[in-house]
């Protein structure tokens, strides 16, 4: 289900945009929507941070802009997160804002140096299940961190809610000129003040700062100890906020049909955390729901839409405070639940699909989106998906490797010579030994392994151990017809795997 989708070539650039009005004017109110968006978000994070409500809007400020110029994702957006607020809140709770502060900075740091040593080329290695995993997880997530604003709150919001659904789902289908979320927001604000209407607003989430962002040197003295003490979470930090960046950035190539910079992106990242600190932010990475908000609902395409969520952001707490403080809380919370409804795969868990998709797959997807939603960490979510799909791939090609025995007892020498078919590593090499027979075969054995390939120590030291199975009951082994890679892994570490040789 898409919310507002509007067209958008599929080339879209910054030049394109600022000659063409129609598209200008759909980044412009992209960003505008997307701002709004943001500052209730920015301020809860910042109180699971433990901080002022200022350090995580002044975050998505410097983070959104310098992102919309360093980033390798055009239209990602890039804010403070609760994901990388949990993993640095300890900072700040035992050692203060300057320490926490400094985390942030050496935090970006690291994603500038894992960006420099090539850590986006992994993102290859994130097979499909758990990349469908990581969009349903967040699809969750997004719709449960509505439920607060949902629960034990005053009646007239639930219709305010669906209000603003109903225009979300309707006004595409009339016109795609404004974005609906922009719509629903302004409707639903105006019919709370005009009527009265008292329900939670922006207002109550807590104080929006009245000045603008100025330059913060922590106070923290450069030793040693420092830097163990916050370099662990400065680690966490930057690992975390890579990895949701890069699958949120695969996940609108995926949207949008283009291609993006990964290694660009990762340091990016890091160089819009290093000024955030510098300038008394959080901290943060890509934001999935703010930026499907943006590329999915608004239909934006260019960094113009973020580079403008930032700057509005910043316009609207400090010049128009009293202004947003009044948007209810309804409306954004109506944005986000069509985001969240947008966002999930729903294709992916179709009866049809399910009865299609390997069950392995499934149990991959399925185990990465219990993770994240159980955890509320997509790094851990995605690690351990990752891991799964290691573990069902091995069980799977563990049966690719075959043996086939012939036996030639009238030849001068009888001879035993054993085919090997498949890939051999440590899951198919495993049971290898027990293919063979020992006390039958004649004094010669032949392992043919022109039809495989050894591609580990596990198989090379499985090898090792059928020798020597063969040579204490007086028996030689010859194996032949290796490629030259396995001939490089075996004679390197032939006979060098035990103690006993």
């Amino acid at each position: 289900m898409a919310i507002g989708l509007t067209s958008a070539a599929p080339d879209a650039t910054v030049l394109s945009a600022l000659r063409s009005p129609r598209i200008l004017t759909r980044e412009v109110l992209a960003g505008l929507v997307v701002a709004m968006a943001l500052i209730p978000e920015a301020i809860s994070f910042s109180i699971i941070a433990g901080v002022d409500p200022q350090v995580g809007l002044f975050s998505s400020f410097v983070m959104a802009v310098a992102i919309a110029f360093l980033g390798g994702r055009p239209a990602m957006i890039t804010a403070a997160t609760g994901a990388i607020a949990l993993v640095i809140a300890p900072v700040a709770r035992e050692h203060g804002l300057d320490y926490f502060i400094a985390t942030v900075i050496l935090g970006g740091v690291f994603q500038v140096v894992l960006g420099l040593l090539g850590v986006a080329k992994l993102m290859r290695f994130i097979p499909r299940s758990v990349m469908v995993g990581f969009v349903n997880a967040l699809a969750i997530l997004i719709f449960t961190a509505q439920l607060p604003n949902l629960i034990g709150v005053p009646w007239l919001v639930y219709p305010l809610v669906a209000v603003g659904i109903v225009v979300m789902v309707v006004m595409p289908r009339l016109t795609s000129v404004v974005p609906a979320p922009l719509v629903a927001i302004v409707l639903i604000t105006a019919a709370t003040v005009v009527a009265g209407l008292n329900v939670p607003t922006v207002g109550d989430q807590g104080e929006l700062p009245r000045s603008l962002p100025t330059l913060f040197i922590p106070n923290v003295p450069f030793t040693l100890e420092t830097f163990t003490i916050i370099a662990p979470y400065a680690a966490a930090m930057a690992l975390v906020g890579l990895l949701e960046s890069l699958m949120t950035a695969k996940l609108v190539d995926d949207v949008t049909d283009t291609p993006s910079g990964k290694t660009r992106e990762s340091l990016g990242q890091g160089i819009a955390n290093v000024l955030s600190g510098c300038f008394g932010g959080m901290g943060g990475c890509a934001m999935i729901g703010q930026t499907m908000i943006n590329v999915k609902a608004s239909g934006a395409r260019t960094r113009i839409s973020t580079f403008l969520a930032g700057v509005f952001l910043l316009v609207l707490v400090v010049a128009l405070g009293d202004v947003v403080a009044v948007i209810p809380m309804a409306a954004l919370v109506a944005v986000m639940i069509m985001v969240s409804v947008a966002t999930f795969d729903w294709h992916s868990i179709n009866p049809r699909t399910l009865r299609a998709m390997p069950l392995g797959e499934t149990v991959v997807m399925v185990a990465t989106v219990v993770v994240v939603v159980l955890t509320h960490n997509l790094a851990v979510g995605v690690v351990v998906g990752v891991v799964a799909a290691m573990v069902v791939f091995a069980k799977r090609v563990a049966h690719f490797a075959s043996v086939e025995r012939t036996v030639d007892r009238s030849a001068a020498t009888p001879t035993a010579r054993y085919t090997v078919t498949g890939e051999l590593f440590f899951a198919s090499s495993n049971d290898l030994t027990t293919q063979f027979a020992y006390a039958d075969d004649p004094e010669q054995v032949v392992i043919d392994l022109s039809q495989s390939h050894v591609w580990d120590a596990s198989t090379v030291a499985a090898l090792d151990a059928i020798t020597t199975k063969y040579e204490r009951r007086g028996k030689r082994v010859v194996i032949e017809g290796m490629n030259d890679a396995s001939t490089r892994i075996h004679s390197r570490l032939a006979g060098k795997l035990t103690g006993g040789h």
